[in-house]
């Protein structure tokens, strides 16, 4: 998956705010997302860097894609902001549901060359991710789950 330095993010599915919320204020103090379908990488921020790829697939404007409420929807933050939880789309959950390799793939070499990132990773980098993303999309959609991401800085 995506390598480097900096912030990790973990991209998980919830049924609603609530529970999105309880995977990072966890009672008992236990690692963010414990307990949820989830996985985590370096370097790739929900908010900023992922809007591109959510443009491309879905085919709506930065701007609707912006306009949508729980595009980067502050869920929730635990402690003094060293965890910060946020929603994704479901228009974007909802795409890469119904995406595989074809619908990908395009979109993560497209993306590789957007300005969103300080040193992008390669495209197969981003098709990995994109993979790994649309999987919990799936599994998401087939539990009634939305998609949300945390960020610790």
């Amino acid at each position: 998956m995506l390598a480097g330095i900096g912030a990790l993010f973990g991209y998980y599915a919830a049924h609603d705010y609530d529970d999105a919320e309880r995977a990072v204020r966890r009672d008992g103090g236990g690692p963010t997302g414990t307990g949820y379908d989830q996985f985590v990488v370096k370097g790739m921020d929900p908010v900023v860097e992922l809007l591109p790829a959510e443009v491309l697939l879905t085919g709506r404007s930065a701007e609707a894609v912006e306009a949508d409420p729980r595009h980067g929807g502050l869920i929730a933050t635990a402690g003094d902001g060293e965890v910060i939880s946020v929603s994704l789309t479901d228009a974007f959950r909802d795409s890469l549901a119904v995406s595989g390799p074809e619908q990908l793939d395009p979109v993560a070499r497209a993306w590789c060359g957007s300005d969103v990132f300080a040193a992008p990773p390669g495209p197969e980098a981003l098709a990995e991710f994109l993979d790994a993303l649309a999987a919990l999309a799936r599994r998401a959609v087939a539990h009634d789950r939305r998609l949300y991401g945390w960020i610790s800085p």
